[in-house]
């Protein structure tokens, strides 16, 4: 990460992520075939998006995905299916992106320790 705006990006991309993950998911839970209305799957889109220029190449979990076809529309079990993969590669991310300074973790910023305080990394693994 190169600025404390890419820290608050990806903040808010994995809320979005979770939040969007976490509605689909009881969806799916009840009916993984039904289609995801035109509306959610608008708003999914642009998490999608966004989640892409923020992961960047090197942690995008599909090379050749975008976003969903808003003409070939997906089912509750396939959306589910792929905001857990951005979920674990936004995860993976912030985890290669953070450090332990005592008592805390925080971000690395332009190879810096910041005092941008997060969680402990989940994912084992560096860059």
């Amino acid at each position: 990460m190169k600025t404390k705006e890419d820290v608050e990006k990806l903040e808010k991309v994995i809320g979005q992520l979770q939040g969007a993950h976490s509605e689909i998911s009881i969806l799916a839970k009840k009916n993984p075939s039904d289609s995801v209305n035109p509306f959610k799957l608008k708003l999914i889109n642009k998490v999608i998006e966004t989640a892409n220029t923020v992961l960047g190449e090197k942690y995008k979990p599909f090379d050749e995905f975008e976003q969903f076809d808003p003409d070939d529309v997906p089912s509750t079990s396939d959306v589910t299916m792929v905001l857990s993969q951005y979920m674990e590669e936004a995860e993976r991310y912030r985890s290669d992106n953070v450090r332990y300074d005592l008592p805390h973790w925080f971000y690395v910023i332009d190879g810096r320790l910041s005092s941008i305080r997060s969680g402990p990394p989940t994912k084992v693994g560096k860059k």
